[in-house]
This record gives C-alpha cells, structure tokens and sequence, in this order.
C-alpha cells in the first residue's frame, strides 16, 4: 500500500475540499475512537491504494490535509470505535463508508453479505469481519467551479407558479426529438425539446423526484426490480450518477448545473424532493453504508440503545434534536441553494422532520433553523405535512413561510367529482385555498399545494378508468399500494371501446384539470396527466423503471393536451384565479356587490341550509375582479374581469339562472368542459338568462372589464 505526505487540515468545511493543490478531508464522529481515510484509484478495487489515519480532531470532527490529490479521486472511510448494538454504537473497520458529505458517488451498491456489519443468519449482535469495500459506491473529490454565466433564479411569485411533478428518467427516455444517447438524464431535462414542452405547456416550477443519491433495495434487485422513486438517500449532497450521461466522477454534478443553468435561462425554476428522515440504511438488520458505522448513536433515532425509531415505514428515522443532524440538513440545503442553484425543496414526510421526543412540534429547532437561515428561508419550502407515526398527518400546520401539499384538497375534489356524498361547504373551502385550514395562522392561500394526483396513486386517467389498484406487476400480491383512492371507473374497469365511457372519462379528466388550475392556491400537475399518461391501474409503482412509468410521448391524448395548456394560459392570465389574499366576502365599497357570492341555480344567493346539503352536487360562484384588494410591484392596482364559474357534479344537466343585473350586464362564456371550450370570445349571455350546464361539467363566464360600472 503506497504511503503519502499529508497536513493536519481543517474541520470545515466538512466533506472533501480540492483547493487547487490538494484535498482538505473532514468528517463528524462523535463516538468514534479512530477513523482512516480510503484511497482508491478505480471504482471496482476491492482495495484501496492508500489509507490514511486521521489524527487530527477539532468539535467531533476528524479531519486531514492530503496536497497533490485532484478532482475525481475516489475515496471512503473506515470507523474504528465499540461494536456494542445495545448501547448504540455499531462501529466496523472491516465496512468501508461514504462520506455523508460527498458531492458525488462513483459506483452502485453492489448487494453482497459483506455490506452488513453482522453476519448474514445470525442476529444483529454478531459481527461480520468481511471487507465491504468492492461492493460500495465510493465517495468522490469534486471540482466545484462551474461557469453559471449570468444565472438568475426566476423567483416566481407562489400566486403565479405552476408546479410539476415529474421524474428525471420517466419523463424523457421514450422521447422521440432526444437523442437517444442523453434519454432519462439530467440533460435530456435541460435540453431545449424539453424546456420548449415545459413553457408551452404553462409550467413555471419543475419538481423533481428524489436525485439526491440513492440505494436500489436488495428485496427489489432479488425479484427484477428497482426503487424507481428514489426515496431511499444515502448520500445527501451527491445528485445521483443513474442520471448522469457524461460520467459518474464528478461529471454528473456539472451536468446538473447545466441542466439547472438551461431551466433557469427559459424562467423555469428547479424544486428538489428531499427525503431527509431516513436512509438507506434501514433497522438493526439492514446495511452499513454510511451513517451506521460512521456515528450509529448520533445520526439516529433509537430506542433501548439497540432499536430505531421508525416514523417513516423504511426501518429508520434521522434525529433531526442531534446537533449533527440538523447541521447536516441545513449544509444540504444551502449546499444544493448557492452551489447547484435550485429553488425550493419539497420535504417528504415532513412530519418526521418536526418531531420532538414523539410528538409533532412545529416550534422545534429545525424550523428554527431553517426560519433564520438568510439563504434557506428565501425559496421555496413545501411540507409533505404527514408522516406514518402517531398524530403524523399535520395538514394545515406547519409554520409561516411554509407551502403544504393538500391531501384534503386531493380528496375532496376527488370526492365531488365522482358523485360522493360530501358537503358543498368543503368543497367550496378547497376552492378557495383551503382558508379553514391556513388563514388563521397567517398564512395566504398560496400554502396550499393543491393537486389531484401525485407519483403515489393512480395517474389522472387511471383515476376515471379503475376502481380498483392492478399492482401485480410489483411483486407483492396487488396488497401494496392504497385501496381506498376515491376513484370512478366510469362504469368499466379499464380501457374500453364504449364510446360513451370513453367521453365521460375525458369530460372528468377536463374537469378535474380545471377544478384544479381555477382553485385559489398552487397547482401541482403530474407529468404526462395532461397527455392522458397511464399507468394500467398501478398506483404504486414505485419499483417499476419501464414503460409502465416512463411517459409514453406517442400515445399522447393531443387533444386533452391543448385543453390543459389552454385552461393553464387563462388561469394565469386572470389575477382572480391567482389571488394573493383571502376572499373578505364583503361587499365592494359603493355597489353592495361581494367579492365572492355563492348562487343556487335559480339565480339566488345559497343560504346556510344549502350549504350543509351533502347530496347537493351544483354551485355557482361570482367572482368579483374589482375586488382583488392587490396592487402590482410597481404599486398599480390590480383589477380582473369578474367571472361566473357553475359547477355541476350532478349526473344530469342543470339549468342556471344569470343573476340580477347588478352583478354583471353582460356575460361571456369562455370556458365549457363538457365540449372541451376555453375561448374567451364565447357566446354572450345577459342578467336573468338561463344558461344550460351539461351533466358532470364545468362553465366559466366572464364579465369584460370594460362593461363594469
């Protein structure tokens, strides 16, 4: 084994540092008696070139300074310290680690008994002497400079952002205008196809699935499978290299700021889906990768020494009360803020991140932390606000500066549009950014992320197409995945040649589109839900890397397409379905109009009694433009159109009566969903005229601004 020069170094930044000359090492063990630095010159050696003791410490920090090492050099750790699982501590040399810290990883975990510090077929309490070192990803020195030229984060307003969900790979490996060789990576997102699809489609805000580096489960690999979803991190600051197509040594962090770079130049902003309460480590009987053998009494959650707490159903859970822990989180996120350039972050299982002993505190130090953090605070912070533990579903509250996503929102509009029995008043609630659930806590309705379908669950076309989940594909008996998803057929369980079925089934996928893009809130839409993306009934198809969740570009529904980019460019061009305020409800000063009334199809004002009718399946709702109580940033006032929007979830036509003149003298239809219309230069209608509102559909009219008194 070669021997080096090496300096004492420093303790920060922690994670490897190329200065020009050499590489600074620095890593946090508390509990460990010792720590060697692992060299290695490929990927695959089952051992390293050089080991180096780090002698050196300074706050729990081990740290070392190695001059001549570059960009690319592959490295692990190996921790000495007590392998006592009862009292926590799960220290073995023989398991070379990643670096928690590491800005890329060279390599995939490559499933052998050697990953694990017990031996295979004995308890946890045994201790395994085999070298893990061949099968583990190694950490790697990365060279930080990168021309960003002149990137300026969009920052969209919340009122005027559109989200969407989608997956790295998913979205462009069937791409027919990519070239092949850059399909499923960080490129192809960036690639101008992709980014032309993305503006002329409305979206401002990417949301990507998980890319922090992850670990494809061994249960998975066993059965032909993978974790297509990415939710099972190791390595946090590391964007995952199955995405790169330029390299795994540091190449796949320049190719996501390339990516990153190219969004940002077309105004499209870049969300990550952060999965920061657990690992990939698993309980007492999974693998020692990272953390585990690293510091196991200080990364995580545990009970009765030996034990992990486990609020998020994949066998651990970080503790986010350790000092450590939450440093790590915070140097993640601003890592990913200032050095790769995104825009916000979506929290998966949020909860599990704001838990104190067990209970949910949203006080807690981690959104202290983040709260004052001048570069964290600044973007975009979205809750997954539930988590799989006692009292984890949290809706509605998390704290100021935080956006949620509305399960609530998902189920009612679900619920109202499949003909269950539920009370108008909910729905209309959700309509309105959900104020029962936001507004007292000083927040706007922009704190909701409302969506109607996310990756887990059924996509939008399977949500009109099945009642039933089909999850035989993954292996497990079609027992994974949720059962009760609020879904209709229509009357057939999956495809189908009745015509009849199959019009009903696009007249609900327009109305669902438009309940979502004419709700006051964040839109979310998942991609390829606006081309009719199936899934056939998988609503979990979280370890299903093929045609079953690639989007499947050339069986695109064209026309559902153009409805969505259409009903998208009128949502947004109207500030009255972007409000950054509340609705008062009040009348607007001098006239005696509301800013928001609610009608009964005969043209009347709802009074308390209609609102508690649970079997009530219509509601019209006047919406006033002169009331938006908003000015521009140039301190201009915002005015709108007013508009009347009648729903009708009932399964026969409905006629509806105009109001009185004083709401509005002329009226415009622009929007029918049940004959696929968005045209704001529609047929006109006048106070008192009687309007037909199809069985199961959608009408929007507008009052010109130019008629208003």
């Amino acid at each position: 084994m070669k021997s080096t020069t090496t300096y004492p170094g420093d303790p920060f930044p922690l994670g490897s540092k190329y200065d020009g000359k050499g590489v600074n090492f620095a890593i946090f063990a508390e509990n460990a008696t010792g720590i060697d630095l692992c060299l290695f010159d490929e990927v695959s050696n089952a051992k390293e070139t050089v080991r180096i003791p780090l002698e050196e410490r300074a706050y729990h920090i081990w740290h070392v300074y190695v001059p001549g090492l570059k960009p690319g050099q592959l490295y692990g750790y190996r921790v000495h310290g007590p392998y006592e699982p009862e009292n926590g501590h799960r220290f073995n040399p023989n398991k070379l680690l990643i670096d928690p810290y590491t800005k890329a990883l060279a390599g995939t975990v490559e499933w052998d008994n050697s990953l694990f510090s017990y031996k295979i077929g004995e308890d946890d309490l045994s201790f395994n002497e085999e070298d893990s070192a061949p099968f583990l990803p190694k950490s790697v020195v990365v060279d930080s400079s990168f021309d960003w030229e002149d990137d300026v984060a969009p920052k969209v307003p919340y009122n005027k952002t559109v989200i969407y969900e989608t997956h790295v790979k998913g979205f462009t490996q069937l791409h027919p205008d990519i070239p092949e060789e850059i399909r499923g990576s960080y490129a192809a997102l960036g690639h101008p196809v992709t980014i032309k699809y993305l503006k002329d489609l409305g979206i401002t805000s990417v949301e990507l699935m998980p890319i922090h580096a992850f670990v494809k489960d061994s249960h998975l690999v066993e059965k032909g499978l993978t974790n297509y979803w990415g939710y099972n991190t190791i390595a946090f600051f590391a964007p995952d290299a199955g995405y790169s197509s330029s390299g795994v040594q540091g190449e796949q962090v320049t190719e996501f700021k390339t990516m990153v770079k190219e969004l940002h130049k077309a105004g499209i902003e870049v969300i990550l889906d952060v999965v920061y309460n657990h690992t990939a480590e698993g309980n007492e009987m999974g693998p020692t990768l990272s953390f585990k053998g690293i510091d196991n009494a200080a990364y995580y959650r545990l009970h009765d020494g030996r034990y992990y707490m486990d609020y998020t159903g994949t066998g651990n859970t970080l503790n986010v009360m350790q000092p450590n822990v939450l440093r790590l989180i915070m140097d993640s996120l601003r890592y990913w803020i200032l050095e790769m350039h995104v825009d916000g972050f979506r929290f998966d299982l949020a909860s599990t991140l704001a838990r104190g002993l067990h209970e949910i505190d949203k006080l807690n130090s981690f959104f202290d932390v983040i709260y004052q953090d001048p570069i964290i605070s600044q973007v975009k912070l979205i809750a997954e606000p539930w988590d799989v533990g006692e009292g984890g579903y949290q809706v509605g509250k998390f704290p100021p500066g935080w956006a949620e996503w509305n399960g609530m929102y998902r189920d009612c509009v679900r619920d109202y549009w499949r003909g269950a029995d539920s009370k108008l008043g909910e729905f209309a609630q959700r309509f309105l950014g959900s104020p029962d659930l936001y507004q007292e806590g000083y927040r706007s309705p922009t704190a909701s992320i409302n969506f109607i379908t996310a990756h887990d669950g059924f996509t939008l076309n399977d949500l009109v197409s099945y009642n039933d989940k089909h999850n035989e594909a993954n292996g497990e008996d079609n027992k994974d995945g949720e059962s009760h998803n609020r879904s209709w057929n229509c009357g057939v369980e999956g495809p189908t040649e009745d015509a009849e079925i199959i019009a009903l089934r696009a007249q609900q996928k327009r109305n669902l589109i438009t309940t979502l893009f004419l709700s006051q809130g964040v839109a979310m839409l998942v991609a390829g839900d606006e081309m009719g993306r199936t899934q056939q009934g998988n609503n979990n198809a979280y370890c299903q890397d093929n045609e079953i969740s690639w989007v499947n570009w050339e069986a695109a529904d064209q026309e559902l397409l153009e409805f969505t980019r259409k009903v998208i460019r009128f949502s947004k061009s109207h500030p009255v379905f972007c409000r950054r305020g509340w609705f008062k409800g009040q009348p607007i000063k001098g006239t005696g109009v509301e800013d928001i009334a609610w009608f009964l199809p005969e043209g009347t004002e709802m009074s308390d009694e209609d609102w508690q009718n649970g079997f009530a399946k219509s509601l019209g709702i006047f919406m006033s433009g002169h009331a938006l109580r908003s000015v521009s940033a140039t301190g201009k006032r915002i005015v709108d159109d007013n508009f009347y929007v009648l729903f009708n979830a009932h399964y026969e036509s409905i006629d509806y009566k105009i109001p009185p003149e004083k709401w509005g003298t002329t009226w415009i239809k622009v929007l029918d969903t049940s004959t696929a219309l968005v045209d704001e230069e529609g047929e006109k209608f006048q106070p008192d005229d009687t309007i037909t509102v199809a069985a199961r559909s959608v009408v929007v009219l507008k009052n010109p601004l130019s008629t208003h008194k």
